[in-house]
């Protein structure tokens, strides 16, 4: 049977299948800037009161508004960030140079006090164990890579691409405060014609979300830089407070946080100051990591009403699946999924 093309079922399959493919192409030409689209669009979201208030200030003058909101964030976020990289190549290869000559010469001996310290005699032990097998600790330190010079190589390549896309969501955060409430009206009357009137819950589900995965994981990274920064004080390591500032500004990505104080007390102990090495460690681990059972389910779980078990695995789902915004993308989604699943209660209640 010939198919009649003037019927309204092929003008709407024929409509169909051509917004898919001009969708699918858009999406296909922008997709290697989508994580900076991303990123731009969180910092926006994060410091648009500061932005409306700034555009109070300055009346008729919107672009100049911009212009200097993008400046602020620029300097305030992205040229530490580029700085604390570049240090972080240089304490790497000060590190791999030092893993080096352990994995050769093996781990200086442990000095006489330790054993009176509590459960002295079980870390004695345990040391002694361990420097006794070189080949085991050997093998260790060749399993993190930074006696690798092809991976430090592509560590170093890796910077520097997460670098120039934080440029470019810098780049982009320009027109979002320009044109950022056109944006977000056009997008609220979209999603309310496809998703009718529970668009604007949703909407609001994904900025709390936003707002308190951002302020969380920065209350957080601050909390464990000024509690790292103690302990590097204590233990006598040069420019604490410098290296409290690194230890906060890496916290912001989960678990990445105890590089830095493990670095640290890895370099005290290649120096032979074997007790203000074991100190640190055990700070580090034993309160500065804690931090995050804290501070983070208090900040997060409270405003998005989300059982922090559902945050948590949304955190490191989107990590694995989308990179570093996933940090982001993992919560919102889950959020909106519970968003979902609220409605449809009230709803099944209701009848």
């Amino acid at each position: 049977m010939p198919i009649n093309i003037d019927s309204p079922l092929a003008r709407r399959v024929a409509a169909f299948a051509f917004l898919v493919f001009i969708f699918g192409l858009t999406f296909w030409v922008l997709s290697p800037f989508l994580a900076a689209l991303a990123w731009a669009g969180i910092l926006a979201y994060v410091t648009w009161p500061l932005h409306q208030w700034l555009s109070r200030r300055l009346p008729g003058r919107d672009n100049f508004a911009a212009l200097l909101m993008t400046l602020g964030v620029a300097a305030t976020l992205l040229l530490p960030l580029v700085w604390v990289l570049f240090t972080l190549v240089g304490d790497v290869a000060v590190a791999s140079a030092t893993l080096k000559r352990l994995s050769v010469e093996g781990l200086p001996p442990l000095p006489p006090g330790v054993r009176a310290w509590p459960g002295g005699e079980w870390i004695v032990a345990q040391y002694q164990r361990v420097q006794a097998d070189p080949l085991w600790v050997r093998a260790q330190i060749d399993a993190l890579g930074l006696t690798d010079t092809s991976r430090l190589r592509a560590l170093a390549g890796g910077i520097g691409r997460n670098i120039a896309k934080f440029g470019l969501a810098v780049f982009a955060l320009f027109f979002l405060y320009r044109h950022g409430d056109s944006v977000l009206t056009q997008f609220r009357r979209v999603a309310t014609r496809w998703l009718g009137e529970a668009a604007p819950g949703y909407i609001q589900a994904v900025g709390v979300t936003v707002r308190a995965v951002v302020f969380g994981i920065v209350l957080t990274a601050l909390a464990q830089g000024v509690l790292a920064g103690l302990g590097y004080w204590a233990a006598g390591v040069a420019a604490p407070a410098l290296w409290g500032v690194i230890t906060a500004l890496v916290s912001l990505i989960p678990f990445v946080g105890p590089v830095v104080w493990i670095g640290l007390s890895l370099n005290l102990l290649a120096h032979g100051e074997t007790q203000a090495a074991l100190g640190l460690f055990l700070w580090g681990a034993l309160v500065v990591s804690w931090v995050d059972n804290l501070i983070r389910p208090l900040v997060i779980s409270g405003p998005t009403r989300i059982p922090f078990l559902l945050v948590f695995l949304g955190v490191l789902g989107g990590l694995n699946a989308f990179g570093l915004i996933g940090l982001f993308l993992g919560p919102v989604l889950l959020a909106v999924s519970v968003a979902i699943w609220r409605e449809w209660l009230v709803h099944a209640r209701a009848k």
